[in-house]
């Protein structure tokens, strides 16, 4: 496999982003007078903001969905992406992959704010040649899937050159449909010990096993 072109999810993937999630989440839930219904925990992490919101409080009201979602917006955007950490090997690794003349892509359900603002904090902004977040477009994109339809084109990118890397199921299932062979982060929020999936797919456990991998394929 011949791959030049690298497409990261962010949550999960390059960032430990679920401490402040969370934790911002549970604020405006407990403020606006509503108790979790599900235990606050990394592997919510991931879906559009109002999914994970209603699937947290169990609500379905969206005229009480969206007011949490805009209190969200706020607190998190105002301080609680400023806490967010890389995964420790991560630096290292896209340093080495960007060395190695790897173009860079993101393809997020985050909001495009609070991603521009952490890659700018962690001063990955220009590594990346296209950032594409859930809000990407009005109205928003319905799944990965569809926002990686738009960004392959978008960007020049031919499937058979680049690979997905994510962190969950919905990643993997966004790269399939979309013709991408995926990397499944291990060390992510998602789960794929007892993934069977026929599609073109592989695991990795740590970022330093993603070098290797992309080294191996390039080699093959």
């Amino acid at each position: 496999m011949d791959v030049s072109h690298l497409i990261f999810d962010l949550d999960g993937t390059l960032i430990d982003s679920a401490p402040s999630i969370l934790a911002c989440m549970e604020k405006v839930i407990v403020d606006a007078g509503h108790a979790p219904v599900l235990p606050l925990q990394a592997s919510l992490i991931g879906p559009p903001l109002k999914s994970t919101l209603a699937a947290i409080t169990g609500l379905t009201d969206d005229d009480l969905l969206q007011p949490l979602a805009d209190a969200f917006k706020e607190r998190y955007d105002r301080e609680g992406l400023y806490t967010t950490m890389p995964y420790p090997e991560i630096p290292d690794t896209l340093r080495q992959l960007h060395a190695r003349g790897m173009k860079f892509h993101l393809a997020t359900n985050k909001r495009s704010r609070p991603t521009l603002a952490i890659l700018e904090m962690l001063g990955w902004r220009e590594l990346f040649l296209s950032v594409t977040c859930q809000d990407s477009v009005t109205p928003g994109y319905a799944h990965k899937a569809a926002m990686l339809e738009h960004q392959l084109p978008g960007y020049g990118i031919a499937p058979s050159r680049a690979v997905y890397i994510g962190d969950t199921r919905e990643d993997g299932s966004a790269a399939a449909a979309n013709g991408l062979h995926f990397i499944a982060a291990d060390w992510g929020y998602g789960d794929f010990s007892d993934w069977n999936s026929t599609f073109s797919w592989s695991r990795v456990a740590n970022p330093a096993a993603l070098i290797n991998l992309l080294h191996q394929q390039a080699r093959a």
